[in-house]
């Protein structure tokens, strides 16, 4: 019998190849990701000659939270994959809601992340040292103020009484996120989740604390709050909000994954977002930035 198939990372025409891969193909666990708080488990799965890597997060090896005591993590990182399909920027991996080897659980497609040159800012500043995700999109800098081309976030301990500026690259495709996230309540956006691809695309994970209906946003992608939204921003929101209108398919299939209170409120914080114009601004009522913040 010959090998499956490997699909290629998806452009536009092969989005639905790997959602279909990922829904119906033979799920064979590899490996487990031993970094994650819940059971995260790396898996091959192959349908009808194509075969690809990705990744299992059965609900039976979530960790309850007791703010999010509704549903599991799994159907609100399904959910998060299809506010972002609807936005058309396509931010999160092909992610599905399906039975596995250990029962129900959210399948996404395994990005491999590209390998990115360690950012500095122009003035000596040390970027992120490691070389892993979010590497070249985030960076620790000596002084009180960004470079030209980042945006600073907070100033941060890095021991011995010294401190350094924590600060994002101004990145059109970060914007995007810091729109979703802002959109999905997202409250734990760290520099782990953010993936670079080889083709250029940028992609988030995990998306399990998210449609919370109280303010949760916690992010380090804070450098455009209380900004304008961009023209394209307004005009995705615009898009978003009609198709999450009462009756509509994404509000119906969003209702089938969280609760009608959460989809309630995705659909108020894009009416506030579209009256405001502008990049929300930490509340105060709740930590700002996740830890650890990579």
């Amino acid at each position: 019998m010959p090998a499956p198939e490997r699909l290629p990372a998806p452009g536009v025409s092969t989005t639905g190849e790997h959602r279909d891969l990922l829904a119906l193909g033979e799920l064979t666990v590899v490996g487990r990701i031993r970094e994650a708080s819940n059971a995260v488990l790396l898996c091959t799965v192959s349908y009808e000659g194509a075969a690809t890597d990705c990744v299992y997060k059965p609900v039976k090896g979530e960790r309850p939270l007791w703010d999010f005591p509704d549903g599991n993590l799994a159907r609100r990182e399904v959910a998060a994959y299809l506010v972002s399909e609807a936005t058309g920027w396509g931010l999160v991996p092909e992610t599905v809601l399906r039975d596995g080897p250990y029962g129900e659980g959210m399948v996404q497609r395994w990005i491999e992340s590209a390998d990115a040159d360690t950012g500095e800012d122009g003035d000596g500043g040390e970027g992120t040292a490691d070389g892993g995700p979010g590497s070249g999109l985030l960076a620790l800098v000596e002084g009180e103020e960004a470079a030209e081309g980042w945006k600073p976030v907070a100033l941060a301990e890095v021991g011995e009484g010294r401190t350094a500026l924590l600060v994002h690259a101004d990145d059109p495709r970060l914007r995007r996120m810091a729109v979703l996230d802002a959109v999905i309540n997202n409250g734990d956006r760290k520099g782990g989740h953010l993936l670079p691809a080889p083709d250029g695309r940028l992609y988030g994970i995990d998306h399990g604390v998210t449609f919370h209906t109280e303010d949760k946003l916690r992010t380090l992608l804070w450098g455009w709050a209380g900004e304008p939204l961009t023209d394209e921003a307004r005009e995705v929101l615009g898009s978003l909000g009609a198709q999450l209108a009462d009756g509509a398919p994404l509000a119906t299939r969003l209702a089938e994954l969280v609760t009608a209170a959460e989809v309630a409120a995705v659909r108020d914080r894009v009416e506030q977002l579209l009256r405001t114009g502008t990049h929300p601004k930490p509340t105060g009522q709740w930590p700002a930035i996740p830890w650890p913040p990579v």
